[in-house]
């Protein structure tokens, strides 16, 4: 099955709101990390989204040209050819484009998506996220209005975030030093968000509670998943139960399952996991290299072994890794078996 139209995607977040669940969003960068992500949610009959950074984009366009836009145009298109292979649905996102990246990133892949419409193809992308949280509110939600307006032109939804998530990701939010107020998003911050966006399009909405960018231990991110609660409340109890939001948690690596799937009952239907994935493709491969030192190493002189350092071999290893921490991602978000490829 291809990538998901815009009416399948809007189905996919309807459905994981409906059915208190959410989405793993898997950060890729390669072939072999974007095969990870499909044969998981494949795997697991959960449809799924696979993201690109800025980074991510730069990396797979080679190391003497760092095009950011064409890495990424290349590995959407990619995704979209191999995942014809699969009956599951597959959404495609950008991640953390900062405000000043924004006019060399978000607008050439939007520009993309419309040449693709124009000739009767699938969106590029089903969503975009612009992060400006290092704004002030008032200005990061008069960009976030300018580039919802341009997604929804292109039934593309926008993701944005308000609040600081800790840590760093692709230079992006906060850092360690953050002060703590500045962790948890008010309701007050949620009813400006959706006052300034909902008459717009369509969004999803990275409210902070606590969240940090990076590894952490169990215990050492303070989460409050009752802030989104709050804010869901405050917005719902003025403008109706429709106004629920479509949330994201950024973020999660070290929380605790218990904290994961509280928010599936505040409105998460998106989860980030990126940190966590990186780890298990990497752990294989470098248990490959201890065990097969004098195969992929030529050794004294001699010839080492072709099959241990044939990349394929240890790569293989790392793209097996990275599609069980995926499933496990899966089950904690209750999204295994809960596919609806094929009834939209």
């Amino acid at each position: 099955m291809p990538v998901a139209t815009p009416k399948q995607f809007a189905a996919m977040l309807d459905a994981a709101q409906e059915g208190g669940y959410a989405y793993p969003a898997i950060n890729c960068s390669s072939l072999v990390t974007i095969n990870a992500a499909l044969k998981a949610f494949a795997d697991q009959k959960s449809d799924g989204i696979i993201q690109f950074s800025t980074g991510a984009g730069q990396f797979a366009s080679g190391l003497n040209h760092k095009n950011t836009v064409l890495g990424t145009i290349a590995l959407a298109e990619l995704t979209h050819r191999l995942a014809e292979q699969y009956d599951v649905l597959i959404a495609l996102n950008t991640d953390h484009c900062r405000p000043h990246v924004a006019p060399d990133f978000l607008d050439p892949l939007i520009a993309a998506t419309a040449e693709r419409r124009a000739r009767g193809e699938n969106n590029l992308f089903q969503n975009h996220m612009l992060d400006a949280s290092e704004l002030p509110l008032a200005e990061n939600m008069e960009l976030s209005q300018k580039y919802l307006k341009l997604c929804a032109e292109n039934e593309i939804i926008l993701e944005v975030e308000a609040g600081v998530v800790g840590g760093e990701e692709e230079g992006a939010a906060g850092t360690e030093d953050t002060p703590a107020e500045d962790l948890y998003t008010t309701p007050d911050d949620m009813m400006a968000v959706y006052d300034a966006l909902s008459p717009l399009g369509r969004f999803t909405f990275a409210a902070t509670f606590g969240n940090v960018h990076g590894h952490y231990k169990p215990g050492a991110v303070k989460l409050r998943p009752e802030i989104l609660k709050q804010g869901q409340d405050a917005v719902m109890g003025k403008h109706g139960a429709e106004s629920e939001f479509d949330l994201v948690f950024h973020g999660g690596s070290g929380s605790t399952l218990e904290e994961i799937r509280e928010t599936l009952g505040y409105g998460v239907v998106k989860m980030n996991v990126d940190t966590d994935t990186q780890y298990a493709f990497t752990r294989p491969i470098a248990e490959h290299m201890f065990k097969n030192y004098d195969g992929v190493l030529k050794v004294d002189g001699e010839i080492g072994n072709k099959k241990a350092y044939d990349p394929r071999a240890y790569l293989k290893a790392g793209e097996i890794g990275m599609a069980n921490r995926i499933a496990e991602a899966c089950d904690d978000l209750l999204s295994t078996g809960k596919s609806i490829a094929g009834q939209v």
